[in-house]
């Protein structure tokens, strides 16, 4: 496979690098041939070219199987219009990459489960798979901007059938490979594209007879989330709702650093972390690389097509914390494990797991 590894801004490039150690050990025991070429985007390639996102770095994105980012954004360029500004590159990668659906799991790790601002009772045995729109929306919709000499704003939400078409059988099909149970998310009581929504996701439905559908108000989902989350399995909405409820689900594991996400369904699959670049600790070596390894997880299940070595790595990030290993954001009072450290110990379990399973195939 070729990657084009965007390590970006803040802590990106040191998760980014953890991510990497961990993909290259799984894939070299199982054959798996990787070549990386990095390249800048966000701030970073700002300073560098003057651009969020550079001809080379678009050029080496499209030539690429996958692309693995870590984070985007800074500080110090706030100042300038938001079509420069590092966030602008992240829109227009998405956009150049095609990717529609934006995956998002949140699972309760049972050695975290006090870490979740859940009580044990409530958290335990919740997996979630948020699927998102990630194209259409209020992000994306026109027309939009200001009038009045800025003191009136708007923004347009719109969708197609097919835009909703295309995101529901992906999850639908996710759905089909979990406990075949889907939830769809909208405001159809007042919004017409919500109706629209609904609508489609009915008709989509009956070319899945085998999986158990229902649909639930946006406000409503928020507060299931919070007090019954291990109702759902597959969770579909579009853009907005579903920045929205993932940032949710993330936080209700105790760290958005352990939340990986993919982007697909476009010409080239994307895979970053949940987190944002948290300039405050980059340089320390005490970010968490979870988030970013749990990427690199998803790319071998999605773009690779190779489960077995996805779920060692899964397995790896799991077992290191069974371990009592813990970086600065879920250590508590106790000693944390730098950022090298603990991907070091997730490479080595992630590799002892691959043997294994070579061992016994």
């Amino acid at each position: 496979m070729k990657i084009t590894v965007l390590s970006g801004d803040g802590i990106g490039p040191e998760v980014t690098r953890e991510a990497v150690k961990v993909l290259t050990s799984v894939s070299s025991v199982f054959g798996i041939n990787i070549d990386f070429d990095e390249q800048l985007v966000g701030s970073a390639a700002i300073d560098a070219c003057g651009d969020p996102l550079p001809k080379a770095t678009a050029d080496s994105c499209e030539a690429a199987d996958a692309v693995l980012l870590g984070a985007v954004g800074a500080p110090k360029h706030d100042h300038l219009p938001p079509d420069q500004r590092p966030e602008k590159g992240l829109l227009r990668l998405r956009t150049l990459l095609g990717g529609f659906a934006n995956l998002r799991p949140a699972k309760a790790i049972p050695s975290l489960l006090e870490a979740s601002p859940l009580r044990r009772e409530v958290f335990e045995g919740t997996d979630i798979l948020i699927v998102r729109e990630l194209l259409g929306g209020l992000y994306f919709g026109e027309p939009r901007g200001t009038k009045d000499g800025g003191k009136t704003a708007y923004n347009t939400m719109v969708y197609s059938e097919s835009e909703i078409e295309r995101v529901a059988r992906i999850a639908f099909e996710a759905a089909r490979l979990r406990k075949k149970k889907l939830t769809s998310v909208d405001k159809a009581n007042v919004l017409e594209v919500s109706r629209l929504w609904r609508e489609t996701v009915v008709r989509v439905s009956k070319d899945y007879p085998d999986v158990t559908v229902d649909h639930l108000f946006v406000d409503a989902c928020a507060m299931m989330l919070a007090t019954n989350p291990s109702r759902f399995d597959v969770v579909l909405t579009e853009n907005l709702f579903g920045d929205i409820l993932s940032d949710e689900a993330a936080v209700l594991t105790g760290s958005l650093g352990t939340l990986a996400s993919a982007t697909i369904g476009g010409k080239i699959d994307l895979y970053e972390p949940v987190h944002g670049s948290a300039p405050d600790i980059a340089g320390k070596n005490i970010a968490n690389p979870i988030g970013a390894i749990a990427s690199a997880a998803m790319l071998l299940r999605y773009t690779a097509r190779h489960e077995t070595a996805a779920a060692c790595i899964e397995l790896a990030i799991e077992k290191a914390l069974e371990e009592g290993h813990r970086s600065a954001d879920l250590a508590g009072n106790s000693p944390a494990t730098s950022t090298t450290v603990l991907g070091d110990i997730i490479a080595n379990r992630a590799v002892e797991a691959a043997a294994g399973h070579s061992a016994t195939a």
